[in-house]
């Protein structure tokens, strides 16, 4: 059967995120993509690991997609920190996987870094070892192979990020291109209610975690909204796996790929 786009779709997860869990952190949008003849892979990446460490596991599940569907080339689709994953794998100073990725598309990524992370870095005592083995102890619960919350919360800060985006330069063979929501109001999404007043006062509008000026990266960027109501950082991956407003979050993926077809990819 003909597939849709030329290269096979890698979906990429962030932070809490499971590829292997139970709860469908994905929703509707695997089932939908393969109904519309779209080869799929799944990143699996760990939910609190280093983008150096997380880069590792990303190749393989690439090489592995690439063997599986005889292609030379992928497709990424990354969401949130997913997306530095993604940017350091394909960066030439990075494990240099750009020839093997043909586009990447970062969705709600913290690009410039995270002001979150500022806050959390910036209390004396997140810096103590028994915070730390504290934290690791609770990421091993998601399964990680090498979980590191402290060291993943340094590299999102907004310092680390502007040292990150100098050295790990876009690779040239790679199309990259970004995406953003965000939300109009604490109510639309209480999960949010804390964290999206406080980033709103410090950097404008944000989806709740990630503002929209961070998440701004490549050639093209997009900010998904509606008139009616915003959409939250989790919401943008289907979790809820219900229409947000008469938003159909699965059909903004297929969207998106259609596009990537469009241009050859």
């Amino acid at each position: 059967m003909k597939t849709l786009t030329r290269y096979p779709i890698i979906l990429v997860h962030g932070i809490a995120a499971k590829d292997s869990s139970i709860i469908p952190i994905w929703g509707r949008i695997p089932e939908v993509l393969m109904k519309n003849n779209i080869d799929v892979f799944f990143g699996n990446t760990d939910s609190w690991a280093s983008y150096i460490e997380n880069s590792i596991q990303l190749a393989k599940a690439i090489d592995e997609a690439l063997y599986q569907t005889q292609t030379e080339k992928v497709n990424i689709i990354a969401h949130s920190k997913g997306g530095i994953d993604s940017r350091y794998l394909a960066s030439e100073r990075g494990l240099g996987y750009g020839s093997k990725i043909a586009s990447l598309t970062t969705i709600s990524t913290p690009h410039h870094g995270s002001e979150l992370a500022d806050r959390i870095i910036s209390f004396k005592f997140i810096n103590s070892s028994l915070v730390k083995n504290a934290s690791k102890t609770f990421a091993y619960i998601y399964g990680d192979k090498n979980p590191d919350p402290y060291r993943l919360a340094v590299e999102l800060t907004t310092k680390e990020m502007k040292n990150f985006n100098e050295k790990y330069t876009d690779n040239k063979k790679t199309f990259y291109q970004s995406y953003g929501t965000k939300l109009n109001n604490t109510l639309e999404d209480i999960t949010f209610s804390v964290t999206f007043p406080y980033i709103k006062n410090i950097s404008g509008e944000n989806d709740g975690v990630v503002s929209t000026n961070s998440s701004k990266w490549g050639e093209l960027f997009t900010l998904i909204n509606s008139p009616e109501r915003g959409i939250s950082h989790a919401e943008i991956i289907d979790i809820k796996c219900k229409d947000i407003s008469g938003i159909n979050v699965p059909t903004i993926y297929l969207n998106i790929i259609r596009d990537l077809a469009r241009m050859g990819y």
